[in-house]
């Protein structure tokens, strides 16, 4: 026993020596994947968006750590995008805002440690967990509509599905590499996907209630925005039968985000360091 105390007041050092907080912020692009990208199989370029956060890490070694990231994302998706000529005569469209809480664990390999620029350079991949908000729109002649509310599927009536939330979770996954610029600075680049637990960030999943029973059942702008064919086509509404497939069979939607980030360590140092000081340190030798 007495050995096992004196190895651990001998690691003690190292040990907290590694453990340190840090603080940052992402920015880069956001992309969207379902119902709207040619029933979930490609992703377009134009449908980018905005992808920011800010988020606080607890480095619990050089190999592992702990992320939590408030982020902001923009998607979008239009059916005027595909290749398919029946999906563009679908006509269908969307955008939304989404405020996600993201907890994460990465993992550093071979591993990172800014501490005397010791490891200052480390590929890494990270998974966990998320909680967002989504709320998808359309621009209906120059006005954003709420699409949840409305059950443009037929949500909410008899023998049609529930109405969704607009709470989701998610599994963050990805992967980037991070540098240090000094013992205090890190920047990096990262490339992360979210498997989201809904089908409705687009607002469609499921399949047509027909125009005439959405009209009666859900209002006139719900049956409107429900199938917009008509209005590609310039002429009356498009009667689909109900039970007609108007999302793809994929169960969940995907989005995308890609950008930099710079962050500072609160390493308890007493360093600013830098390469050209640890430089001018190794040049000092009698």
């Amino acid at each position: 026993m007495k050995l096992l105390k004196i190895l651990m007041l001998l690691l003690l050092p190292v040990i907290s020596g590694a453990q340190y907080w840090e603080a940052g912020a992402f920015a880069g692009l956001s992309n969207y994947l379902g119902d709207l990208t040619a029933n979930s199989q490609t992703i377009y370029m134009q449908n980018s968006g905005f992808s920011g956060a800010v988020f606080a890490r607890y480095n619990t070694n050089d190999m592992t750590g702990v992320r939590l990231a408030l982020g902001y994302v923009e998607l979008t998706g239009t059916d005027a995008l595909a290749n398919s000529e029946a999906i563009r005569t679908r006509n269908l469209s969307f955008s939304s805002n989404v405020i996600e809480l993201a907890l994460t664990g990465e993992l550093n390999l071979p591993g990172y440690q800014p501490y005397n620029l010791s490891r200052p350079l480390s590929p890494f991949l990270f998974a966990g967990i998320s909680v967002f908000h989504y709320n998808p729109v359309v621009n209906l002649v120059g006005v954003d509509v709420k699409l949840r509310p409305l059950g443009t599927e037929g949500q909410g009536l008899p023998d049609r599905p529930a109405r969704y939330s607009a709470i989701s979770l998610a599994i963050p996954m990805g992967l980037g590499v991070k540098y240090a610029v000094t013992d205090k600075l890190n920047i990096g680049i990262e490339l992360g996907a979210r498997m989201t637990f809904t089908d409705y960030l687009d607002d469609v999943s499921g399949t047509y209630l027909s125009y005439p029973e959405l009209l009666a059942g859900n209002g006139p702008l719900a049956a409107t925005l429900g199938n917009r064919s008509g209005e590609l086509l310039g002429g009356e509404p498009v009667i689909v039968p109900t039970g007609t497939p108007r999302g793809d069979n994929r169960a969940r939607d995907w989005f995308f985000n890609a950008g930099l980030s710079i962050s500072y360590n609160f390493l308890d140092n007493g360093l600013v360091g830098s390469r050209n000081k640890n430089s001018k340190k190794a040049g000092c030798r009698t």
